[in-house]
């Protein structure tokens, strides 16, 4: 199989994936293979968000749809043109994957496939639902990846490269066991928002897209604020109100509640607004229905310490301060070239021996 024969395939999961919107679900009849896996696919839906309690319809239709427009010819061939892709003898790359929000796994997924190697995926429980049905599918329409996909709850055995994502406990478990084959292992990162006291409301707005979008949970999710000192946070509070109903959520609620318990009984100084929380303090990782920040004094100093934590960042948001600053409201809208932790896959593959 060629690499126009698997961009073709990829494409035409792009076309399937995008009768499935949050507007509604609309049969197209020129999908390939749809009378097999329409009903199919909005059934697999339904599970996935009666499986993970935190993975809401909305916020499965928002991935899906984010695949779609990532997965048409163009995008994948523009993606693909800056490589050279040899046809070689394929190797077998293992994926483990993590389960923070729907499809997390699925950029490796198809960086293995489309580079014309072998996968082996084990999916975390908390979403196995969605991608051995999309599989299934470009089996379907291109049968000749069927020897070239494969799903394990095992421990891997004959692979000749691994791609892990987990937290920083567990990469210390991958580190060990796969460490002797090419690998890529990630372990936390959080995102951060640099405000300047400077942005408008529909900034500010657009802000919490980054902030609230799949609970928070996810790496490319805005999890601290790097503020200048005595930032008013009236039009932060102001801005962020549209979001208010995500606070009906009976998970998001319960952690909010017990969270804000926590402070409350540790004395520690909150802003909140009934359904956010914001406290300072200096680490990344904030947790669910709470968002941290840091004051700072000077863009430079503040940059020296972005530059010593790097490895903590996933993705820095604000419009006004670098080139590699991601607008507001664009974390969870990544192209095919925003790579994980800035390590890119298809260059990694293309060295495997």
């Amino acid at each position: 199989m060629l690499l126009n024969d698997r961009i073709k395939a990829f494409s035409e999961l792009g076309k399937f994936l995008n009768q499935f919107k949050n507007t509604g679900y609309e049969k197209v009849s020129r999908i390939l293979a749809n009378d097999d896996f329409f009903d199919k696919m909005t059934n697999k839906i339904t599970s996935a968000v009666h499986h993970n309690g935190w993975f809401t319809e909305e916020n499965v239709i928002f991935s899906i749809q984010q695949w779609s427009n990532a997965l048409t010819q163009n995008n994948l061939t523009e993606w693909l043109s800056s490589y050279t892709i040899k046809e070689v003898e394929p190797k077998t790359v293992g994926i483990i994957m993590a389960g923070n929000i729907p499809l997390v796994g699925f950029h490796d997924f198809l960086c293995v496939l489309i580079s014309g190697h072998h996968v082996i995926v084990k999916q975390s429980s908390n979403d196995n639902q969605l991608l051995p049905f999309l599989a299934s599918y470009l089996i379907a329409i291109e049968p000749r990846f069927e020897k070239s996909i494969v799903f394990s709850s095992e421990k891997f055995k004959n692979f000749d490269a691994i791609i892990a994502t987990g937290s920083n406990n567990t990469a210390r478990y991958f580190e060990y066991y796969f460490g002797k084959v090419p690998n890529i292992i990630r372990k936390n990162r959080n995102s951060i928002a640099i405000l300047t006291g400077t942005e408008s409301k529909e900034q500010l707005n657009a802000l919490g897209e980054d902030i609230f979008r799949y609970y928070g949970l996810g790496c490319r999710s805005v999890s601290k604020l790097m503020v200048p000192t005595s930032y008013n946070f009236d039009s932060f509070f102001e801005a962020i109100y549209p979001y208010h109903d995500i606070i009906n959520g009976a998970k998001y609620a319960n952690n909010y509640d017990y969270n804000k318990a926590v402070y409350l009984m540790s004395n520690y100084k909150l802003l909140e607004n009934g359904f956010l929380m914001l406290k300072e303090d200096t680490n990344y990782a904030s947790p669910i229905a709470t968002v941290f920040y840091e004051t700072y004094d000077s863009i430079d100093v503040l940059n020296l310490k972005i530059q010593s934590d790097k490895d903590k960042i996933q993705c820095i948001v604000g419009s006004s301060l670098s080139s590699e600053n991601i607008e507001f409201g664009q974390t969870q809208q990544p192209s095919l070239s925003d790579y994980a932790d800035g390590i890119d896959i298809i260059q990694f593959l293309a060295k495997i021996n």
